[in-house]
């Protein structure tokens, strides 16, 4: 396995410069976790949160997947590994904010928008297709709005999923209860890997933003 043996070397890195110069911060969290954000995130390699947000372990409670997706809320028989990990940083870790991070040249979007995984077998992209069924609605909306699909067409297909995600967030009972009561934030951004920029939601004006570097 030679990738295994380039993840030991970085292991070893790890252990000889990031581990042992955080110690204390590594004693403390082997007495817990305290987190204060959730980050849901998509699992494409390109996009660490911990590398774009330059944090610190412990910082961040981070669940990633295709598309950084929230479903709706659902009580039905299942393995909901998403609303887990929701529901664990919530009501367990009560984390203050959620912030919901897509990105460019995200495949999962891509995929929602062309429908290049539609009507395939399990193991050819029938898992991928059905998880980003969920952005059918947006999807549509975004094809109505451009004439062909195109860089545009998938940067608003990109930006579409992250407001489907919070309007997802939105339908968990224990998440809107604390956000009414202001006790929990949530947020949404898309990062340009191109650009290396990161862009924030404006959800009163519909709109992402980019962060300033001042």
């Amino acid at each position: 396995m030679p990738y295994l043996n380039q993840l030991i070397e970085g292991y070893r890195r790890f252990r000889a410069n990031d581990w042992e110069h955080e110690r204390d911060r590594w004693s403390e969290l082997a007495e817990g976790q305290n987190p204060r954000v959730m980050i849901l995130s998509c699992a494409d390699s390109r996009v660490d949160p911990a590398q774009i947000f330059d944090a610190r372990p412990g910082e961040m409670f981070v669940a990633r997947n295709i598309a950084a997706l929230a479903p709706p809320y659902e009580t039905s028989q299942g393995f909901h590994g998403v609303s887990a990990a929701l529901e664990f940083a919530v009501t367990q870790l009560k984390v203050g904010e959620i912030l919901v991070m897509g990105h460019g040249l995200c495949g999962g979007c891509a995929a929602a928008l062309t429908g290049q995984f539609d009507d395939t077998a399990p193991g050819e992209g029938h898992f991928i297709a059905d998880w980003v069924q969920m952005l059918k609605g947006a999807r549509d909306s975004v094809r109505a709005r451009h004439s062909e699909i195109d860089n545009e067409a998938f940067l608003d297909m990109e930006q579409e999923a992250v407001k489907v995600s919070l309007a997802n967030l939105r339908t968990f009972p224990w998440i809107t209860e604390r956000e009414q009561a202001g006790e929990l934030k949530l947020h949404g951004a898309h990062f340009s890997i191109a650009e290396g920029q990161l862009y924030i939601l404006d959800e009163a004006e519909d709109t992402f933003r980019p962060v300033s570097m001042n």
